[in-house]
């Protein structure tokens, strides 16, 4: 059973520039992070696009929706940005796709930072698209949210059930 991952950015995969203290897009951590967790999962992944989810447009979560539509494999995890990972969330499920399991997960700190929750978040939704049934969640914070029962609280930076 292989697990398509697809990257679409977000603080997960940002880089930090000493110089001048900005954040910026080089390339996915994705398989760094994947054999310092030793992963023994059968995964494939392709980057989408490398966008800070503040940034991402109507079109981009529609390639999002189109490639989980055509996708063969029916276990897909999408790393994303926190700031809108519900609205990517809402057009998956909107757009139908009942046949699949969708797990998108982020971070809150840069993996590069070292202290980042992005390789537990990658871990959680890694075990919660093999065992959850087909739909749309969000793992974050070691917690498992249904797509229409989640957002983000932006003053503890971490996602908690709207009921």
């Amino acid at each position: 059973m292989a697990i398509r991952i697809f990257v679409t950015g977000g603080t997960f995969d940002k880089e930090y520039n000493e110089l001048d203290g900005s954040l910026f897009f080089k390339d996915t951590h994705l398989h760094e992070m994947l054999k310092l967790g030793r992963c023994n999962v059968d995964v494939a992944i392709r980057t989408l696009m490398m966008v800070d989810s503040l940034e991402m447009t109507d079109h981009d979560r529609h390639i999002i929706v189109e490639n989980c539509k055509k996708e063969k494999h029916d276990k897909i995890i999408i790393t994303h940005g926190t700031d809108t990972m519900e609205l990517t969330a809402k057009s998956i499920a909107s757009a139908g796709i009942h046949d699949k399991t969708v797990v998108l997960t982020g971070a809150i700190i840069p993996y590069k930072f070292g202290s980042s929750d992005g390789l537990f978040n990658l871990g959680s939704a890694l075990a919660l698209v093999q065992t959850l049934p087909a739909g749309v969640y969000i793992a974050m914070n070691g917690k498992c949210f249904a797509w229409d029962n989640v957002r983000k609280n932006r003053k503890t930076g971490q996602f908690e059930e709207l009921r």
